[in-house]
């Protein structure tokens, strides 16, 4: 690194003055998130939001600052404090207010994109207060003056993915010359002390019965394991391995196989996985959470803040044949979304109120996240695209061992591929056993888009 370089590194401000401000009941999605995250303690980091995009050719810094604040002001989400009193999450939205942003400075792009990489790891490794702080970290690297790369962080309190990849596109307009005023004008989005007021109303009151009554009805019916359960207690210090499936062949397979089999290609890889996890665990009936994007109307598509819930699916039985299984799928999915927004915390105690009484609710230890939508590749992450029909299964990590989770699964949208990405529970799932999990969920699809046997050699690593 130029050590003259360094010595331009600095801090600047964003400043926000006169914005819309208030204060009201958290929402279910702030609430959800903001649990989860003082659950997690010190491993609460692991789920905050972060990208590095490359400016090319490049932009003026006031450019690019300017667009920072503007994006502030179109975006009550990232500006709101969670705060708890008297037992309740409160949402305060601030009017004014100071944003830190770095700014280095190297000699060439190659180091520019280093230190990106390197502000982005130290930016999302932090926890964020979330009473004090606003849930954004920004930082800006430049060459010859221009900036080069953005770093950008949010907490998962202030937006999921969906509502993320909305604030970089956003950004985006901004930078090229739109403002605040012109996005609001254009389009109606949610913003979470409207959310909140909608949904301690009559009608969100209405939804959230609905929501937890599902889950009570569903949790009764279930099955108690997905999985055969070892005969001694687990190691408590036992690592979750995590395995990641690279599958060009997915991605042109998933909208052939939905077409051929008339749903859509959500439900597809759905009814996969549920079929897969039922070999691997000899059941015929499957139970999971799905992780619900809530994004059912054009305010709420438009929205940067966080929406995702839990959804309960519950497939009374599985079918011998694949197509019939996708068939039997699409009713239990659709419910599933429709009583995906709800008290978490409420229900939650629901469910501890059960266990108390003796009554141990279905095995839902089984997380399903399918996070693509038409923006993922801005989020991508992951390398870009190899030779077609070339996959790539890996073990690039192990993580500590999550509570009440047995098997998580993300569906992602990466550059010419997409992604599979899981974490087991290793007293429930060898290595060999999520291999075989991940390439049956592939080779399924691949089959129902008659293109069984495409996706070429698997190449293991780590």
């Amino acid at each position: 690194m130029d050590a003259a370089s360094e010595t331009l590194d600095r801090t600047t401000e964003l400043t926000v003055r006169r914005a819309r401000a208030g204060r009201g009941p958290a929402t279910w999605g702030q609430r959800a998130i903001h649990t989860a995250l003082v659950r997690l303690g010190t491993d609460a980091p692991r789920y905050n939001l972060r990208l590095a995009a490359p400016v090319d050719p490049g932009a003026e810094p006031g450019t690019v600052l300017r667009a920072c604040t503007e994006l502030l002001h179109l975006h009550d989400a990232l500006r709101t404090r969670l705060v708890e009193q008297d037992g309740a999450l409160h949402q305060l939205v601030d009017a004014d207010g100071t944003l830190p942003v770095a700014l280095l400075h190297r000699d060439t792009p190659e180091r520019a994109a280093a230190a990106a990489a390197e502000l982005l790891d130290r930016y999302a490794r932090e926890p964020f207060d979330p009473a004090r702080e606003w849930p954004v970290r920004l930082g800006l690297v430049l060459v010859d003056g221009l900036v080069r790369q953005t770093v950008l962080v949010l907490s998962h309190t202030a937006a999921d993915g969906w509502g993320m990849r909305r604030a970089v596109r956003d950004l985006m307009l901004l930078a090229a010359g739109r403002s605040a005023q012109d996005l609001r004008a254009e389009r109606e989005f949610a913003q979470p002390l409207d959310e909140a007021a909608e949904q301690t109303g009559p009608r969100g009151r209405r939804r959230d019965a609905a929501a937890r009554r599902h889950w009570r009805e569903k949790l009764a019916a279930g099955p108690r394991a997905l999985l055969p359960r070892p005969a001694a207690a687990p190691d408590p210090a036992r690592t979750f391995p995590y395995a990641v499936l690279r599958s060009p062949a997915l991605a042109d397979a998933l909208p052939v196989a939905a077409a051929r089999l008339r749903t859509g290609d959500a439900t597809v890889l759905l009814a996969a996985a549920a079929t897969e996890l039922g070999r691997l665990g000899g059941q015929r009936e499957f139970l999971c959470q799905v992780v619900v994007g809530n994004r059912f109307t054009e305010r709420s598509a438009e929205a940067v803040t966080t929406l995702a819930q839990e959804g309960l699916f519950h497939l009374p039985e599985l079918a011998d044949d694949f197509a019939e299984t996708v068939r039997r799928a699409h009713g239990p999915a659709l419910t599933a979304y429709r009583h995906s927004g709800y008290d978490k915390p409420r229900l939650d105690a629901e469910l501890a109120g059960l266990r108390a009484a003796g009554v141990e609710p279905a095995d839902h230890s089984v997380v399903w996240n399918d996070t693509r939508d038409p923006l993922a590749a801005l989020m991508a992450d992951a390398p870009g695209p190899g030779g077609a029909g070339e996959r790539e299964l890996s073990f690039p990590d192990e993580f500590p061992a999550r509570p009440g989770v047995s098997v998580a699964v993300d569906v992602v949208a990466v550059p010419g591929a997409v992604e599979l990405r899981m974490v087991a529970d290793s007293a429930l799932l060898d290595r060999a056993q999520m291999a075989g999990f991940l390439c049956g969920v592939e080779e399924l699809v691949l089959g129902a888009a008659g293109a069984a046997g495409a996706a070429g050699p698997v190449g293991a690593a780590g």
